[in-house]
């Protein structure tokens, strides 16, 4: 049994890479209350959140979100743009027309026997501008628990990721790209099997495909090709081992202490070719900041800029790299 995606040669000028804070929010929530625990990748994280989490009812949103089963795509719209924030993400959820939450949310409840007649069943059943009202309260209430406080983190292997996904199809084109993406995926050369998987194939027919990394999906990758949703692959991000690895005592604290705060950061956050201007909009820095730092950088030897197409991307020297990584 496996799901299929058919290529068709407009369809490689279509694939695209985002991420979503509200996706990363409802799969956390799924992470947190499993039967399973969050294996090895999250435990650490989970320990952290575990008093803020107790604050909080979540009940509704796992159920909600079965776990072999249609989750309300009105919870987690398709991201628009490859980066996004969560107010935003937030506003679009709110503004999900009444009749589209009721036929989402009995959907779901069928996917668990009993779910539409239990007390919690019957008020996700009720007025739908009410329980839309509730659940986009409650998943900005769960974002705030459990992924606000770690999102500069999670952002930043999210974002390192599709650089170093973006590179690969630059490089080898969807050959090189699908190679490593995740082991439950190969890729035919017109095809992508997803295995073991639904069983179905799609033709891309034109639509191309939305590819998007996940901390929180850390178990396999999943296909999703229903409207309103872009075809849409989203596979565990590179890196999840040491994503919770904490910095004290480590190569990047030593490395903070030696260059200061901002230098280091924009140091390690050179894994690929990066400009000035996207490091600024990651960081939240002045263009005109970054500019000075990585100045003096390139200076000390630690990055090298090179040219590609209209703008100058900075990468880490040899010696850049082994700073980072504590001289190994």
């Amino acid at each position: 049994m496996a799901i299929s995606l058919g290529f068709g040669p407009a369809d490689l000028a279509r694939c695209r890479f985002a991420y979503s804070p509200v996706f990363e929010t409802l799969a956390a929530v799924r992470v947190a209350t499993g039967p399973d625990g969050p294996g090895q990748h999250h435990r650490r994280w989970l320990e952290d959140v575990r008093s803020r989490q107790r604050t909080l009812d979540l009940r509704p949103l796992t159920l909600l979100q079965p776990r072999r089963g249609y989750t309300p795509d009105f919870l987690a719209p398709p991201p628009l743009a490859p980066s996004s924030d969560i107010e935003a993400e937030l506003t679009r959820i709110a503004a999900t027309p009444a009749p589209v939450v009721r036929a989402e949310i009995e959907m779901s409840l069928r996917e668990t026997p009993g779910a539409e007649a239990s007390d919690l069943g019957r008020l996700l059943l009720g007025d739908p501008a009410d329980v839309l009202s509730f659940l986009t309260n409650l998943v900005r209430a769960a974002w705030r628990a459990l992924v606000e406080p770690v999102w500069p983190r999670v952002r930043a292997l999210l974002e390192a990721d599709i650089a170093y996904r973006s590179r690969r199809l630059a490089e080898g084109g969807l050959d090189h790209l699908f190679a490593d993406l995740n082991q439950t995926l190969r890729w035919t050369g017109d095809t992508l099997v997803r295995d073991p998987g639904g069983d179905e194939h799609v033709e891309l027919a034109g639509r191309g495909v939305l590819l998007m990394p996940s901390v929180f999906k850390w178990e396999e990758a999943i296909v999703i090709t229903q409207p309103p949703w872009q075809p849409t692959v989203s596979y565990p991000a590179r890196g999840l081992g040491g994503l919770w690895q904490p910095t004290h005592g480590s190569p990047a604290a030593a490395l903070e202490r030696l260059l200061g705060r901002t230098r280091a950061t924009l140091l390690a956050a050179l894994q690929e070719p990066t400009s000035t201007t996207w490091l600024a909009h990651r960081h939240a820095l002045a263009p005109s900041t970054v500019s000075e730092h990585i100045k003096v950088l390139r200076e000390a030897g630690l990055v090298v800029g090179e040219r590609h197409r209209h703008e100058i991307r900075y990468r880490r020297t040899r010696t850049g790299s082994a700073l980072v990584r504590g001289g190994d």
